[in-house]
């Protein structure tokens, strides 16, 4: 029998329960776990899956400010450290707004809360080197470590995408024994490898050339417009995968 046909005993092992348990946990909190279940896919699922409208805005928001701020301060104040104050003010009091809203409202404060976090550090990089493009900075750090984290999942046979599946629908591992499967699922990460990549490949040379506005304006465009394509693309052959397995399942044996 082919090696890669059949998982070995030390890869066919679960992860131990307090890991699986964390991981189910953590998927079925995530706004993915919306897309998970669905059954059809519309705006109303896929926008859920990205966190819901607040979410998108939330993500997207304070970086945008961050680079409109900084532009039109320009236009009035000549000190390049006033510039970068009022930019920074101005994408910290997006994700405060954003905080009080859900305060208010008694909703969840995580993501708003990690938001708010990421643009204290983001701040704090950009205030201390003195250098706007810095503000992007922890984008890098954290789009290089998805890039590793999926990257290391395929070539150790555990593909992220398939474990979130087997989360989700409650399948477990059992997926890891059809080769089939585990091809697929390998493929589709790596799928989500490359956007990271991709997002690294055009925003670094931007970002040692301090070129501020090209890097923020492809910030925005390698974000939410690239993510969710592919999304998309994740979901549907998922749904595909599963569906065909479920109607050979059915049939009866002849």
């Amino acid at each position: 029998m082919n090696s890669d046909d059949t998982p070995s005993a030390d890869e066919d092992a679960a992860p131990s329960d307090t890991l699986s348990a964390g991981i189910q946990k953590a998927a079925a909190k995530s706004s993915l776990s919306a897309l998970g279940h669905a059954e059809s896919l519309d705006a109303r699922a896929l926008i859920a899956a990205m966190g819901g409208i607040r979410g998108i805005l939330e993500a997207v928001l304070p970086g945008l400010i961050f680079l409109v701020a900084y532009t039109v301060a320009r236009q009035f104040a000549d000190d390049d450290r006033n510039q970068l104050v009022l930019a920074i003010i101005a994408a910290g009091v997006v994700g405060v707004v954003f905080t009080l809203v859900r305060l208010i409202q008694r909703q969840t404060l995580m993501q708003s809360i990690t938001g708010l976090v990421a643009i204290a550090v983001s701040a704090a990089l950009a205030a201390i080197t003195g250098k706007a493009e810095d503000f992007y900075l922890l984008g890098f750090w954290t789009n290089g470590i998805y890039l590793v984290a999926l990257a290391v999942s395929v070539v150790v046979r555990w593909p992220i995408v398939g474990v979130i599946v087997g989360v989700l629908s409650g399948d477990g591992n059992g997926w890891r024994n059809d080769r089939a499967l585990r091809r697929t699922y390998a493929g589709l990460t790596w799928m989500w490898v490359a956007m990271f990549a991709i997002r690294l490949a055009v925003e670094l040379p931007l970002y040692f050339a301090d070129n501020l506005v090209m890097l923020g304006t492809f910030k925005l465009v390698l974000g939410v417009p690239l993510y969710a394509p592919l999304l998309v693309v994740t979901w549907l052959v998922v749904t595909a995968l599963r569906k065909r397995r479920a109607f050979a399942e059915s049939e009866p044996d002849t």
